[in-house]
């Protein structure tokens, strides 16, 4: 993965993910954040509601907006510093996600960029648009996964974004989904790459 900075970004640019939203993807937020809300986990409870079934917690859609943004555009290095999120339809359980996120403005002057960030179900509709400003990075940053065990991938799997949640709000639950340092992993490109 490379962090961009803000030269090297233009009106236009874009990047995606897609995941599916699970029933053991849609636990983990749980855990990790505390929303136990019962849409989001009990099927009789759900199926009383507007919805009819259990859906995913919106900001866990929202994530997949920051797992582009810190991994694919601009990358690694990135700071957030808002986003403007609207929920238009419910993510059912099952469903694959596609989260996109493009450049609509860039102000080097600032060192900031807006983005057009927007996910869609399987069948192309919006599930959550909105926009977003961030920090690239200031020079550009290359990150390469240190090799882990097959055990740490499976962890990972079952929910990739447990610790950036649980870390943002004070409350790593669970000691295996706490962040770890990797310095080593993290290095500045000079001119010759």
């Amino acid at each position: 993965m490379i962090g961009r900075p803000i030269e090297e970004l233009a009106v236009g640019d874009s990047a995606e993910i897609s995941r599916v939203v699970s029933r053991e993807t849609v636990r983990g937020f749980v855990e990790a954040t505390g929303d136990a809300n019962p849409l989001h986990a009990d099927p009789a409870f759900a199926a009383e509601t507007r919805f009819g079934e259990v859906i995913a917690p919106g900001l866990l859609t929202g994530g997949l907006v920051s797992a582009v943004i810190g991994t694919r555009l601009p990358g690694p290095g990135t700071v957030y510093l808002s986003q403007e999120l609207r929920f238009r339809r419910p993510v059912r359980l099952g469903e694959a996600i596609t989260a996109r996120v493009e450049v609509i403005e860039v102000q080097p002057e600032r060192g900031r960029v807006r983005l057009r960030t927007v996910c869609l179900n399987g069948r192309g509709e919006v599930v959550l648009e909105g926009e977003a400003w961030v920090l690239p990075p200031t020079r550009p940053l290359r990150y390469e996964r240190p090799a882990t065990t097959a055990g740490a991938w499976s962890r990972l799997a079952v929910a990739p974004w447990r610790w950036g949640f649980a870390a943002a709000l004070g409350m790593i639950a669970d000691p295996a989904f706490a962040p770890r340092p990797v310095p080593s992993g993290l290095r500045l490109l000079d001119s010759s790459e």
